[in-house]
């Protein structure tokens, strides 16, 4: 596979370089993990059912996912195979969620490995689930599309229709509460932490959600509603709300938001600073 254009994080220290493709991610996956299996033999097991059985990394995706949203009805056999249908289907899925790995390892200072958001965080468990249920809303298998869809809000409180396109190293941190309606656009580079909501206004049909620009930060519990536009490079802060489009590169507050200065980071959502006090 070509190397990957990946997501650099302007504030990335030497000890967080970047893999430069999805083999050397891979790579430093499995080494990480290795560690931990020797470091933690209870874990042995489950790393090498999670990751060290398998040969690549979107095998392994395929294998976490499965098992992730497995029940009685739906055995992780079945859903595995329906994912690695996807991934070979369309291999964009698989250099998304590298991008979106590694986006979530440099934009998230509690991430100390690849390893650890990988196995453990369900934001990043959340959105490849939803690439994949992308995937079967445009094959037109919305009955199928309709049940991940719940099994992913039930089991991760994330609910993201599978409708709704999402761009390349987005970071879902949390991801608790956060509700994305069917019309929305998510561009690439964009950071959306918990309780956010990219709504309607009411019961109206047809195109009636945001569209979220590259670049975007979503601050905790930011409530974007209607078919408006949030601009590239713009940040909106934590519990406001937001009813009118918003400028590329503007920081919005309140309730309902206001503009209250302009980005003093080239790409807010890769800086992961949600104060507003350097704005103003």
């Amino acid at each position: 596979m070509n190397d990957i254009e990946l997501t650099q994080d302007i504030a990335a220290s030497p000890e967080r370089s970047v893999p430069s493709s999805e083999e050397e991610l891979w790579q430093t996956l499995r080494t990480e993990v290795s560690r931990v299996a020797t470091r933690e033999s209870v874990l042995r097991s489950f790393l090498e059912l999670a990751v060290l059985r398998h040969a690549s990394f979107g095998d392994a995706l395929a294998s976490l996912l499965a098992r992730k949203l497995a029940e009685p009805v739906m055995p992780a056999e079945l859903l595995e195979g329906l994912v690695r249908g996807a991934l070979k289907d369309d291999p964009a899925i698989v250099e998304a969620a590298v991008a979106d790995l590694i986006a979530t390892r440099t934009r998230d200072p509690a991430a100390e490995s690849y390893a650890t958001p990988f196995l453990y965080y369900k934001g990043f468990h959340a959105l490849e689930w939803h690439r994949v249920n992308h995937w079967l809303w445009r094959q037109r298998r919305r009955e199928m599309a309709d049940f991940i869809q719940s099994r992913i809000s039930e089991f991760f409180a994330v609910d993201i229709h599978p409708a709704v396109p999402v761009g390349r190293g987005v970071f879902i941190d949390h991801g608790t509460g956060i509700v994305i309606g069917e019309t929305s656009v998510i561009g690439n580079d964009v950071s959306i932490l918990q309780e956010v909501t990219l709504g309607g206004t009411g019961k109206e049909r047809g195109d009636r959600h945001p569209k979220v620009r590259d670049g975007v930060l979503l601050a905790a519990g930011a409530k974007v509603l209607g078919n408006i536009e949030i601009g590239k490079g713009a940040k909106v802060g934590a519990g406001s709300v937001v009813l009118k489009d918003v400028l590329p590169c503007a920081t919005v507050a309140g309730v309902p938001a206001k503009i209250v200065g302009w980005c003093s980071d080239s790409t807010p959502a890769l800086a992961m600073d949600q104060s507003l006090g350097s704005d103003i």
